[in-house]
């Protein structure tokens, strides 16, 4: 017997689609049926996206997600219908501490990681709503649940990522809109990650060292961020899904 693809005939937006994480997801979703909108900032990155896969319905589009335009021209390309959007893209910050983080880095990390957040899911929200369905996945991180993972602006800006997904869960889970995240620990991708602060250096080391877990490939990600997109998942609404080797667990 011969299943459909789970997303055939579906439209999904992926950012951060040039490398990591986001390229593993755009990659599976292509694999499984559907046409993506994949949103990077690195045109070269997209370009050999593609051309590795001249087989997959992928539409790349180079935009900034920290400006209005660049989340205008990476909707529009969807054409009027979103079926997916996975908010994958996102920025470090240093190991900056509160006391030590200056404004730029803060700015910076919060209009990656969470405005740019909301700005997409706003923009996608009525093309669902219209629709009647429709699944976001954010990726919030081991620092959404936690205070040693990261400084403090990722960690500030994660705990935001995993209430911006709670609440619009719950106020558009009725009209057939599901909100979920997944919170990744120690992945293999290309975001950058230097230990700016010699005070974090001392207090989070050691709690490192013996807590993380071994890095896994971009692709055990995209699998739980596939799956959260996925009818499978169709009762799963709200969920800060972690997938960290049993990190959280510790």
């Amino acid at each position: 017997m011969t299943h459909e693809p789970r997303f055939a005939g579906r439209t999904a937006i992926v950012t951060g689609a040039g490398s990591g994480i986001g390229r593993a997801t755009a990659l599976r979703l292509a694999q499984d049926g559907a046409r993506v909108i994949a949103a990077d900032v690195v045109a070269e990155r997209l370009d050999a996206f593609v051309a590795e896969h001249p087989e997959l319905d992928i539409v790349p589009v180079v935009g900034d997600i920290t400006a209005e335009d660049g989340v205008k021209a990476i909707v529009d390309a969807a054409d009027g219908r979103v079926d997916v959007l996975a908010n994958v893209a996102g920025i470090m910050d240093g190991f900056l501490p509160a006391g030590e983080v200056d404004d730029r880095t803060w700015d910076l990390v919060f209009a990656v990681n969470v405005t740019a957040v909301l700005r997409l899911t706003r923009a996608v929200l009525p093309l669902m709503q219209a629709a009647g369905s429709g699944a976001i996945v954010n990726v919030a991180s081991e620092a959404a649940l936690r205070g040693s993972a990261a400084g403090v602006a990722y960690t500030a800006s994660k705990h935001a990522v995993a209430g911006i997904t709670k609440n619009t869960a719950v106020i558009y889970g009725k009209q057939g809109i599901r909100v979920n995240a997944v919170a990744p620990g120690p992945t293999k991708t290309a975001i950058e990650a230097p230990m700016r602060s010699a005070l974090a250096g001392q207090v989070l080391g050691p709690l490192m060292q013996t807590m993380i877990p071994t890095p896994v490939e971009a692709e055990e990600l995209a699998n739980a961020i596939t799956w959260l997109a996925s009818d499978e998942s169709r009762n799963v609404n709200g969920v800060i899904l972690a997938s960290d080797g049993g990190w959280s667990a510790i």
